[in-house]
Parts: structure tokens; C-alpha cells; sequence
């Protein structure tokens, strides 16, 4: 099975790991190495991010 190529770039999303305090365990183990709980956190990071930069352009 294949996987979609991600719509987060890596910077974004190693600024969001950083933001999250899991950067270190990307730079020992990669991004297969986090938990399913940091994933998610980050996605919801980023989703709100999103949300207030959407709400500023108003």
C-alpha cells in the first residue's frame, strides 16, 4: 500500500514537534518514532493555526 504525499511541509511540521517538545524524539527515531496522542496534538496545532491566520486575513 502506498502513502499519500503529505500537504504539511517538513519544516512546518518539525516547527510543530518543537512547539510540542517530541522534536527530539524526530531527530533520533524519525516521524515513525512518535506517538499516535503527538500526532494527532500536532494535526490539531496545525489546524488552528490555519484557523487564526484564516480569521487575521479578515
Amino acid at each position: 500500500m502506498s502513502r499519500k504525499k503529505g500537504i504539511m511541509s517538513e519544516g512546518f511540521k518539525e516547527e510543530l514537534a518543537k512547539e510540542l517538545g517530541f522534536y527530539d524524539v524526530v531527530q533520533k527515531e524519525g516521524w515513525g518514532g512518535i506517538r499516535a496522542r503527538d500526532a494527532g496534538n500536532m494535526v490539531k496545532l496545525a489546524v488552528e493555526k490555519a484557523q487564526r491566520q484564516l480569521v487575521d486575513k479578515e
